[in-house]
């Protein structure tokens, strides 16, 4: 039995963490980014992403106004007994909205009455082998998750298809996500696993390739063709126009090819926490 207290402080504690601090890596790529970066209105934009990072970190303020929808995703053995497991990351949540002066961003779709406390939390869990509790918080901002797209390919669109459609949304979604983006990608399975995959997809540690070398080529192709669109940091123009490009992929009927693009904005936060 998971102790239930423990769960709310470290969920409470990691949507914090993830609303005031960048992971290492994005900022090593925005860094990365400047250093390549030519045009001067897409050199100020980063110099200003970046001073924006190292501020929040500093004075323990939110990166972003909107410190976004709760999606958690969680890896468990079976073995361990979760029960109430679901409770606890909502009250971590709420906790966090509150004590870390956060915005309060969900509301009913129909009403649209606020929460008051950005919960209900998106949950999703993953059972593993190991045994291992692991639980991941990202603060999705949703001027990034309105630009995200699903498309139910022909098959005989193939991989031209997929990175056609992926530079397709990326290009009609211009300065509206806050580029520099990430993407997620999903691709398989059926409508909603694909765009379940697309989510999961923005879960692996910013950078990571896929271990797969052929996924691993095609998410490198994607980024080089990505950023060939000249949109650059918050559509000032320039050279990068997107950070990370992950997939993830799953068996689909032979007569499918769905593609989710889920789009993430360039401030890419997320927090692991291992419990167990």
């Amino acid at each position: 039995m998971i102790d239930r207290e423990k769960l709310v402080e470290v969920v409470k504690q990691a949507y914090i963490s993830a609303c005031k601090r960048l992971p290492k890596r994005v900022k090593e790529r925005l860094r990365d980014a400047l250093l390549e970066e030519k045009e001067g209105l897409a050199r100020l934009s980063l110099e200003v992403l970046l001073e924006n990072a190292e501020l929040a970190e500093k004075e323990g303020l939110p990166l972003c106004q909107d410190t976004g929808v709760a999606v958690v995703w969680v890896k468990a053995c079976e073995e361990f007994e979760l029960k109430g497991l679901k409770e606890a990351i909502n009250q971590g949540v709420a906790l966090a909205c509150k004590e870390g002066r956060l915005r309060a961003s969900v509301c009913d779709p129909i009403t649209r009455k606020n929460t008051g406390n950005n919960t209900p939390a998106i949950i999703h869990f993953e059972l593993v082998k190991e045994p291992v509790l692991e639980i991941c918080v990202l603060p999705k901002g949703c001027g990034s998750e309105n630009m995200s797209q699903i498309r139910m390919l022909s098959p005989a669109k193939g991989v031209e298809g997929i990175v056609d459609f992926v530079t397709e949304v990326v290009k009609s979604a211009g300065p509206n996500p806050c580029p520099p983006v990430s993407l997620g990608i999903g691709i398989g399975g059926d409508f909603e696993t694909a765009a379940l995959l697309s989510k999961k997809a923005l879960f692996r540690d910013p950078g990571t390739p896929h271990p797969d070398p052929e996924i691993a080529n095609l998410e490198k192709r994607i980024l080089e063709r990505v950023n060939t669109l000249g949109i650059g940091p918050l559509g000032f123009g320039g050279k990068t126009t997107c950070l990370f490009v992950h997939i993830e992929t799953h068996p689909c009927h032979i007569a499918s090819l769905p593609v989710a693009v889920n789009v993430q904005c360039h401030c890419y936060r997320l927090e692991k926490v291992k419990v167990v």
